[in-house]
């Protein structure tokens, strides 16, 4: 196979954008800095070429992607609904509401948690809509905002990714269909059936889902959290009034109304889910597929972007029309509480628009998104990265046809094969991390990482089954570790979301939310993917995980000073 026609260098873009956020806190600027790094090797080094290259080759087809339009203007809109909402009295009157659920910061915290849970259709929505909504009253439980961004960051993706009724369930099926077509499928495998079999396996995920109520619950933080939190509860009223000061206060005369907040955000759900149902439908129909179509195929195949948009619109226009029917703000007024919801998440669409150019880059698609037909065929504008760490870390296997392998590899296939969940699981993380796309990821390593583990099987065990436990933790190791590299890095899409839509400086939230993400990795090594590899049953490592992560907890973290009422 062709050799890579950049190496170790292909991963000098993410490396010079991360660390440049971590030393200068600067997310949009240090992305940028990435991007022209990465214009530099794809120009051969000449500064005036790298400089238009980043302009017109990188960042404008970046942004004028129709998808990547789309997902900035819900984001717009959802800041303009919720600058109304606030404007209106709804936000007051919905923080009453669940007061009785929420009188505590425990109770603040759990609810957040459970919400989460209940937005389990897409990741994107999850986000804004309870950052947005749940500030206000995690500001008056003082807790801070970069505990309100780990609890929203921890649960959106997770809750997504497992999902069989969500945005993400058609792309995860699709990638894993791509693997086990690599294999010519001659035993007839379903890639539902293996990518519901890897749910169990998805140690990340589900210990994330287990830590956050866990951490919530016990009061007990630790590392950074710890400090950001403690900072919170001692902060004078004056430092309260000026972090809190995003939207202008209520009006005297304006009544707090639950419904005037709580009707917007049901008709944007209720729009966003029937759009995915119509348009999943439509695709599906379109495509010449076979009626009747499940409802997890539908939903997969839907306008996810294009939903999201029309949602926002529709909810920021029902959140104008309550306030116009109860004559609570003015054309002018109303025009006032939208720019300024909308201009407060305009740092968010600069960060995501660099963070999407910077993972275009790292890449292996054409500038009109057309996947690569001959190898590293777009070198003059893709670096792919991820190909590089895949090949350097899973060995020459990748580059074999499907089900050879390497010498090393089949004279020892038993302890290869045992090893496989692990670096599947890590090298996944890796690459999540330095591309800051859990997409990417999932469709660089599915396609090679089946027909890896199946030909380890046949040699180790003198069959490959769709049931082995070793094939299964494998395919949920790069569902799992590529959420996990995502949850890690400040390049990530949903990382950037999460703090933007919670108003958190950006690296606090990464910051903070690391260590938690570790935590919770590393027992999917310890407890999860090694000893699987070794005959563990899966069913005993989970309530093992969840034991461990309790010792953590109550071992590491400390009460925050104040937890009156719990």
């Amino acid at each position: 196979m062709e050799p890579h026609p950049y190496g170790w260098l292909s991963l000098l873009p993410p490396v010079v954008a991360i660390a440049l956020a971590i030393v200068t806190r600067k997310a949009a600027i240090s992305l940028l800095a990435g991007v022209f790094c990465g214009a530099l090797l794809t120009t051969g080094g000449s500064l005036l070429q790298a400089t238009y290259d980043t302009c017109e080759v990188q960042m404008w087809p970046t942004f004028v992607d129709e998808g990547r339009l789309r997902v900035f203007s819900f984001t717009l809109l959802m800041g303009a609904m919720i600058g109304v909402i606030c404007r209106s009295g709804g936000m007051q009157g919905f923080i009453g509401l669940i007061s009785p659920l929420a009188r505590t910061r425990r109770g603040g915290q759990l609810t957040t948690w459970l919400l989460g849970l209940l937005i389990f259709f897409d990741d994107y929505a999850n986000t804004i809509l309870l950052g947005g909504t749940l500030r206000p009253l995690c500001d008056r439980l003082k807790i801070s905002r970069e505990k309100l961004a780990y609890l929203v960051d921890s649960t959106a993706a997770p809750v997504a990714g497992l999902s069989l009724l969500s945005t993400w369930v058609a792309i995860e099926i699709d990638y894993v269909n791509q693997g086990i077509e690599a294999l010519n499928n001659p035993q007839g495998w379903s890639a539902i059936d293996l990518f519901l079999g890897s749910i169990p396996y998805r140690f990340y995920v589900l210990a994330s889902l287990v830590l956050v109520p866990l951490i919530a619950f016990s009061g007990r933080d630790f590392g950074p959290m710890l400090r950001a939190e403690r900072r919170r509860l001692k902060q004078t009223k004056a430092e309260e009034t000026i972090e809190e000061a995003d939207l202008d206060a209520l009006p005297t005369d304006v009544p707090a109304r639950w419904f005037n907040a709580v009707l917007p955000i049901f008709a944007t759900l209720g729009v966003v889910v029937w759009l995915m149902y119509s348009t999943g439908l439509q695709n599906l129909k379109s495509s010449g597929a076979v009626e009747p179509f499940p409802l997890r195929n539908i939903l997969g195949a839907a306008s996810s972007s294009l939903s999201l948009q029309y949602g926002a619109l529709v909810g920021l226009i029902v959140a104008g029309l309550l306030s116009a029917v109860q004559r609570l703000m003015s054309w002018t007024q109303f025009l006032q509480a939208a720019g300024k919801g909308a201009k407060m998440v305009l740092p968010a669409i600069a960060i995501l628009w660099c963070a999407s150019s910077l993972s275009r880059m790292t890449g292996s698609k054409s500038v009109e998104g057309e996947p690569t037909k001959t190898p590293y065929e777009f070198k003059d504008h893709r670096l792919y990265t991820g190909d590089f760490l895949a090949s350097k870390i899973l060995g020459n296997s990748v580059e074999s046809p499907a089900g050879e392998l390497t010498e090393e590899e089949a004279a020892s296939p038993t302890m290869t094969l045992r090893l496989m969940p692990t670096i599947v699981f890590v090298l996944a993380a890796m690459l999540a991390f330095a591309t800051g796309t859990s997409y990417g990821t999932m469709g660089i390593m599915l396609p090679m990482v089946i027909p890896l583990t199946h030909a380890l099987l046949n040699a180790a065990a003198g069959a490959a089954s769709p049931t082995d436990p070793i094939l299964l933790a494998c395919v949920g190791g790069v569902l799992a570790g590529a959420i996990f590299g995502d949850h890690c890095s400040p390049i990530s899409d949903t990382t950037i979301l999460s703090s933007q839509a919670c108003v958190c400086d950006h690296m606090a939230h990464v910051v903070t939310q690391m260590p938690y993400a570790l935590v919770a990795g590393g027992f999917s090594i310890l407890l999860g993917t090694l000893p699987l590899g070794w005959g563990v049953s899966v069913w005993l490592l989970l309530p093992l995980q969840v034991v461990a992560l309790v010792v953590i907890v109550m071992t590491f973290g400390k009460k925050t000073e104040d937890m009156t009422g719990d």
